[in-house]
């Protein structure tokens, strides 16, 4: 017999904000938010309390050939597959202390919620935490849940540098989460991600839950300029080949090329690279990375053949060497319409606003879409500002959206009575 859950049925919001409080002592950054990166010891320290807690909740820990943790809570049916629920514990190097993180931990809050109901579902449920979905040490992002997805070769993913030279392969071994699983071998019943919003819109709009209905494409171009050290103050200025000129020229188009594309594209530059990064020496060297963004994908690949055209004829004009590298990809994604259905059912039921939404950035929900059906909640947060140490959220977001998750969970695992 199969069971609706009722919709006084909640997760514990208090255990969810204390666990999300304590994940946030480990990897703390210089302003009140954390500094976890990917295979750094503070991620290793932040796993190992993962693991413990989920122990605790009697879950089977498993971990793949990319480190990724799975943890399972077994169901009724031996024969049916799992239902799978998570995000990541990786940090920016000056993150906040939600972005991933309350995905992993809601997660488990659904676990732990269900055991303390003694609720039996027929999929068994299995928590999740894909390695480096940042790409902030290790680029490109997302990297462990696109090797899954047969995106990446395990050896492309192993053979990743940091700007150290570390390479990931190296780095995971180090810190000893390693696993012997193959990547990618796992099946999945369906697959859910809850997230802060990273934008502004659920704010602005009033709204608690984002139905999440799509999520954007993305090309991360990495560009490499070549010009010529010279001193600052004695290089006449039409003897220069300016390099960091250049890029300032293709940043400005990249901004003209996003906005000719309006509605609903994006691009900016967010890493650059001087080299010798001396305050009196012009660079020789120049290294950036340009970001856009839309659901579109013509628009997408409009956008791209367009900056690849016009940054070489800017460079040309200054005699400064330019090659670009296509160092991060994904395709725009439609979510799976009946999990859709069932997010927005769950907000519905437990009378939190909500509205349609389309991700503005990328997930490990992205790629596991590609291998099996999949959708995503979001809660807002504060000025829609993520990927800072001023990240906030109220407790009472991170309940309602965690909550939403526990109802379109249970409804997609099926509960036996």
């Amino acid at each position: 017999m199969v069971a609706a859950p009722g919709e006084n049925m909640r997760i514990n919001g208090d255990r969810l904000w204390d666990a999300l409080m304590d994940m946030a002592k480990i990897g703390p950054g210089i302003a009140g938010g954390n500094n976890r990166q990917t295979l750094t010891d503070a991620d290793a320290e932040g796993r190992s309390l993962f693991k413990t807690w989920c122990e605790n909740a009697g879950l089977k820990i498993g971990v793949d050939k990319m480190g990724t943790m799975f943890a399972t809570r077994a169901g009724a049916d031996p024969n049916a597959l799992p239902v799978y629920v998570g995000s990541h514990l990786d940090t920016q190097p000056t993150g906040g202390k939600y972005d991933g993180v309350l995905g992993v931990l809601s997660a488990l809050e659904v676990v732990r919620t269900m055991n303390d109901l003694g609720i039996k579902t027929k999929h068994p449920i299995v928590v999740t935490n894909w390695t480096n979905e940042e790409g902030a040490r290790f680029a490109p992002a997302m990297l462990a849940s696109g090797v899954f997805a047969g995106m990446h070769s395990l050896d492309y993913a192993y053979g990743r540098k940091d700007p150290e030279g570390k390479t990931f392969g190296e780095e995971l071994k180090r810190i000893g989460w390693l696993g012997d699983e193959e990547v990618g071998a796992r099946k999945m019943h369906a697959y859910f991600e809850y997230h802060i919003e990273q934008g502004p819109i659920l704010e602005a709009e009033d709204k608690t839950i984002g139905v999440v209905t799509h999520c954007q494409g993305l090309w991360w171009l990495e560009f490499t300029l070549t010009g010529k050290e010279a001193h600052t103050g004695s290089t006449p200025m039409n003897m220069r080949v300016n390099a960091g000129l250049a890029m300032s020229r293709i940043i400005e188009m990249v901004q003209g090329v996003a906005m000719e594309n309006q509605p609903g594209a994006v691009g900016g530059v967010g890493q650059v690279f001087f080299s010798p990064n001396s305050r009196n020496v012009l660079p020789g060297k120049v290294v950036f990375t340009v970001d856009i963004r839309t659901p579109d994908k013509e628009k997408l690949d409009r956008m791209r053949a367009k900056i690849e055209a016009e940054a070489p004829v800017i460079c040309d004009a200054l005699g400064v060497g330019c090659s670009v590298e296509a160092i991060g990809h994904f395709a725009p994604v439609t979510f799976d319409p009946k999990l859709v259905t069932a997010v927005r059912n769950a907000a519905e039921k437990l009378g939190y606003s909500h509205m349609n939404i389309i991700s503005g950035a990328g997930h490990d929900a992205c790629w596991a879409a590609k291998v099996a059906p999949a959708t995503m909640v979001m809660c807002p947060c504060v000025g829609g500002l993520s990927h800072n140490e001023a990240e906030e959220i109220s407790k009472e977001w991170a309940t309602a959206g965690a909550d939403v998750l526990f109802h379109a969970v249970l409804e997609t695992a099926e509960i036996v009575a």
